[in-house]
């Protein structure tokens, strides 16, 4: 698996947690102390929960699991995505859709009328369509993209969820656990642990720390699968990964 220390989480920022008068007192065992004004989290407590996270999605993917990143803030959005598409796994990185777990059978009729426009699109019949025609296709197109794109492969809901800002991605956060599906979640001293099964205590809105975090899920992904496929080659049951994996 990959190794992770101390020193990577402080330098990405990892440590920084929010202004202490905004914070979840549940968190306190995380807290290292205060320093003006903003609380510092104890990345030796971090540490040990990180690993444990990490062994959780390592046993997940070498036996064919599928992860769904969730991160639409600024700051999560872009490494969500690369990171999602580095190891062919979905995500969403725009905006949760309701009901994308709940109600994932009508979800997914949408998901297949987007791959069918995008289709379209792709094979150029736009370019028989009126001019006035094709410009509004082409903007439904780009509003389903932001729903759709990280999720047009997904046939089935997820077997996990790894979240960044449990808070600003509480529906996913409920729908997930009504179905029993576990949740790693990077979960800052102003969040709620309520319905994470996997808590990482950090910052959550440094975008270096969260590229530290979706990285280090990437890689230890992308390194059960292919010990998995070395291990059994013919089985045919773990998940396709991205050719490329930096």
């Amino acid at each position: 698996m990959t190794e992770v220390t101390v020193r990577q989480l402080f330098e990405a920022g990892a440590h920084f947690g929010h202004r202490s008068r905004f914070w979840n007192p549940k968190l306190a065992p995380y807290i290292y102390g205060e320093h003006n004004g903003v609380h510092i989290i104890d990345l030796d407590k971090t540490l040990p929960l990180l690993k444990e996270a990490l062994n959780f999605l390592s046993s997940l993917a070498a036996s064919g699991g599928r992860v769904m990143f969730v991160g639409t803030k600024k700051t999560a959005s872009r490494a969500i995505r690369d990171n999602a598409e580095r190891c062919a796994m979905p995500y969403v990185d725009h905006h949760w859709l309701g009901g994308a777990l709940t109600n994932f059978k009508t979800v997914r009729r949408s998901i297949v009328r987007y791959g069918e426009l995008k289709a379209m699109i792709e094979n150029g019949q736009l370019e028989t369509m009126r001019k006035k025609d094709a410009q509004r296709m082409r903007r439904r197109m780009q509003k389903l993209s932001r729903s759709f794109e990280g999720i047009r492969d997904l046939e089935r809901p997820p077997d996990a969820l790894f979240i960044v800002d449990v808070g600003h991605e509480n529906i996913a956060v409920k729908e997930a656990a009504k179905l029993g599906i576990p949740i790693v979640a990077i979960v800052d001293t102003n969040g709620s642990l309520d319905n994470i099964d996997y808590v990482i205590p950090s910052n959550d809105d440094a975008l270096r720390s969260v590229r530290l975090y979706a990285t280090l899920v990437v890689d230890t992904i992308l390194e059960s699968v292919a010990e998995a496929k070395e291990q059994a080659p013919d089985e045919g049951a773990y998940v396709e990964v991205a050719a490329e994996t930096a």
